[in-house]
C-alpha cells in the first residue's frame, strides 16, 4: 500500500469528527422521514448531534434530558465515529405494529449510515484531491525555480543566466554594464580548509554581490553563477559611473569581511555594452580579460598573502 493511500486512510479514520449531521444528510428530508413513522405508527423520536444537542423531536419528549454517554440511543456512525443519535419511544406504537416499527427504524439508521458515509466519502476526496492539486503546483513551481538557482547560493545558474542574457539582446537594452568576479585563491581555501569552508566563502561573496546591488537600487540585475568561483553579472540601463561604483562597493565590502579563517577578495572586471549589434559574448570576454588584469594587480599588492593566510596561521 503506498504511502498516499495510507495517509488518507488515515485522514479517513480521523477526520469524522469534524462533521455535524448537516454536512452528511440533508436534515429537512431525515425529519420527513421521521414524521412519516411518527404519522403511521406513533413512533417518538428525537435525534441529537454527537454531544447530545438536540436537532429534531417527534412526539412527546417532554423533561427528557439525552444522555449520549450513558443511554446513547441509537447511534448513526461513520468510519467507526458517531456522529448523531435517535432516541426512540414506542409508548404509542400498536403490539401488532411494534415489529414492523422497529424494522422501519433499523432500516432508516442504516440508510442514514449508508447516506452520511457516502457523504463524507465525497467530502474528503475533494478536499484530498484539492489539497493534492495545489502540492503538485507547489512541487512543479519550486522544480521550476529550483532548476534555475545555484544550490549554493540561490542565485542564477549558469543556464539561466544565459537565458536571461538573451532576453536582454533581444530587447535591445542598452546601456547594460557586464561584469566578470571571479573569487581569489579559492583553491587556496579549499585545498587548506576543507570543502564547507571553501562553500562557505562562495555564499559570502554571493551574498555581497546581492546586498551591494540592492543598497545601490539595482533592482533588475541579473546575477548568476556561471562557474565555481566565477559570477557574471549584468546590469541593465546602468550608466559606467554606477556600474563602476558597484563594482567598488563589492570590492571593498569582501576587503572589510571579518573572519577568523576567511579572507574575502574578488577581481573584478567591468565593460559597458552601448550598441545593440554588440554581442554579450564578446563584452563579457572583454570583462573577463579586464578581471585578470584586476586580479594580477591584487595578488601582487603589499599584505594580500598575508590576510589570505591569516586562517592558517591561527
Amino acid at each position: 500500500m503506498n504511502e498516499k493511500k495510507i495517509a488518507f486512510e488515515q485522514r479517513l479514520e480521523q477526520n469524522s469528527k469534524n462533521y455535524s449531521p448537516k454536512d452528511l444528510f440533508h436534515l429537512e428530508d431525515a425529519e420527513e422521514m421521521l414524521s412519516q413513522l411518527k404519522e403511521s405508527y406513533g413512533l417518538d423520536t428525537l435525534m441529537t448531534d454527537r454531544h447530545g444537542s438536540i436537532l429534531m423531536t417527534k412526539g412527546d419528549f417532554d423533561g427528557f434530558k439525552p444522555d449520549v454517554v450513558n443511554k446513547p440511543g441509537n447511534k448513526i456512525r461513520v468510519k467507526g465515529r458517531t456522529v448523531c443519535h435517535i432516541y426512540a419511544k414506542y409508548d404509542n406504537v400498536a403490539d401488532e405494529d411494534l415489529e414492523s416499527a422497529k424494522k422501519l427504524l433499523n432500516a432508516y439508521i442504516k440508510t442514514l449510515e449508508n447516506c452520511s458515509e457516502k457523504s463524507y466519502l465525497a467530502s474528503e476526496q475533494a478536499v484530498y484531491i484539492d489539497e493534492l492539486e495545489q502540492q503538485v503546483e507547489k512541487d512543479a513551481y519550486q522544480a521550476k525555480h529550483s532548476g534555475q538557482n545555484d544550490p549554493l547560493t540561490g542565485m542564477l545558474n549558469r543556464n539561466c543566466f544565459i537565458s536571461q542574457m538573451k532576453e536582454l539582446a533581444d530587447r535591445e537594452i542598452v546601456p547594460t554594464a557586464a561584469i566578470c568576479v571571479n573569487i581569489n585563491d579559492w583553491k587556496f581555501v579549499d585545498d587548506n580548509f576543507d570543502e564547507e569552508e571553501s562553500d562557505r566563502l562562495i555564499v559570502i561573496v554571493a551574498n555581497i554581490l546581492r546586498e551591494k546591488a540592492k543598497e545601490a537600487g539595482l533592482d533588475k540585475a541579473v546575477i548568476g553563477r556561471v562557474e565555481g568561483d566565477v559570477f557574471h553579472i549584468l546590469l541593465p540601463l546602468t550608466e559606467e559611473d554606477e556600474a563602476k561604483n558597484y563594482c567598488s562597493k563589492i570590492q571593498q565590502a569582501c576587503n572589510q569581511f571579518e573572519d577568523d579563517k576567511l579572507a574575502p577578495s574578488i577581481a573584478v572586471g567591468c565593460v559597458m555594452r552601448t550598441n545593440v549589434e554588440e554581442s554579450f559574448k564578446n563584452i563579457l570576454s572583454d570583462a573577463e580579460y579586464a578581471m585578470l588584469e584586476n586580479k594580477f594587480e591584487i595578488k601582487n599588492a603589499p599584505g594580500y598573502r598575508a590576510r589570505l593566510e591569516k586562517g592558517i596561521q591561527k
